[in-house]
């Protein structure tokens, strides 16, 4: 009465009669037997049948069929009761056909039964033509949904791998163009990359969820791409800036927001963004739009702390680098006026962790 086999690895198993796993749960056993006869004599060879209702559960656990055959009226534990429980312990089962075997024709059964989840009815008496054919729809049915499940499955994966190249290759894209703008300021190429790891450890700090952390770290670098705009005698000038050099140099920001204008890409908008707005100042005297406060997007709060402590702790052509200690005290002193409070608290807590890069 009871036969089964590992499931071969085919696409489509359930085509092929031999290959379908029945569960067969009446309490009556001779009922078990005469289904097992019909499907054995019809092709089928997996059958698991079961005269105890109450064994159904567990026996669905470790079966998985691909279609319930089930009885209606049992004692201590009916089929509606298997049926609610087998739906309800097999979630991800939800295109898996369950017969009702029954000889109650009232149509409020039938829509009880329907109701519950069942798929089709077998009439008691059981005709061996019908139940051979209704079944082999339903595991028709059943298999042309596994099929399109798995296809949906499979282009789902080739989605993701393909955004993800896209990502990998509009990550190196944007790490180019920040190369490109540091290179035309910073011969070592290596400020940018250092602004991008320390606004995310900033950004981590501050509470912000790890995509968003990863975002920031991936699109800070670029806050320095409209410096491809200012002329060399401005940008490497050693001396101070004339007032007419700074409002040059100051166009940068607004030059960098229009490289990186229209993006359809969350990682193109984020960079414009911080391009746009890193130089703003907490308390509004900052540029090209004197924004204040929270006025200012967060990432380009944060990316405005990371860019100015790279700053002092590395050296510059008018100047050696400041030690860390040093560097945080002079934006804590700044905290209010030209940085975000809690950004610059943030720098406290990630110097206490790790020391800056070199």
């Amino acid at each position: 009465m009871v036969e089964g086999a590992p499931r071969p690895s085919t696409v489509c198993p359930l085509m092929d009669p031999a290959l379908a796993r029945v569960l067969i749960v009446d309490d009556r056993p001779a009922n078990v037997h005469l289904l097992t006869e019909i499907l054995r004599a019809a092709g089928f060879r997996h059958l698991l049948g079961s005269a105890q209702p109450s064994r159904a559960l567990a026996l669905a656990h470790a079966y998985q069929p691909d279609i319930v055959l089930l009885d209606l009226h049992m004692p201590e534990m009916d089929g509606f009761a298997v049926l609610a429980a087998v739906r309800e312990a097999l979630p991800d089962q939800e295109i898996l056909p369950v017969v009702v075997l029954t000889a109650d024709h009232a149509p409020e059964t039938r829509q009880r039964a329907l109701a519950s989840g069942a798929q089709d009815f077998l009439a008691k008496p059981l005709d061996a033509v019908e139940v051979v054919l209704r079944i082999r729809n339903l595991l028709q049915t059943r298999a042309l949904h596994l099929a399109l499940r798995g296809e949906k499955r499979r282009l789902e994966e080739r989605v993701r791998e393909r955004t993800r190249e896209l990502e990998e290759a509009q990550g190196e894209i944007l790490e180019r163009l920040a190369q490109a703008a540091e290179l035309h300021d910073d011969e070592t190429g290596l400020h940018t990359r250092r602004v991008g790891e320390a606004a995310a450890r900033l950004a981590a700090s501050l509470g912000l969820p790890p995509p968003l952390v990863e975002l920031i770290r991936r699109t800070a670098p670029l806050h320095d791409v409209g410096k491809i705009g200012v002329p060399d005698e401005v940008l490497r000038k050693p001396g101070p800036l004339t007032a007419a050099e700074r409002a040059v140099m100051q166009q940068h920001t607004v030059v960098g927001a229009r490289i990186l204008a229209g993006g359809r890409a969350e990682a193109v908008r984020m960079a414009e963004q911080i391009a746009l707005s890193h130089h703003e100042r907490w308390d509004g005297t900052g540029y090209p739009h004197g924004l204040a406060g929270e006025d200012i997007p967060l990432p380009a709060r944060v990316v405005a702390v990371a860019d100015v402590f790279d700053a002092l702790v590395h050296d510059r052509p008018s100047r050696r680098a400041w030690p860390a200690e040093r560097a945080l005290e002079e934006l804590r002193a700044q905290a209010g006026t030209h940085f975000d409070p809690r950004v610059v608290e943030a720098l406290g807590r990630c110097l206490e962790v790790a020391p800056p890069a070199a």
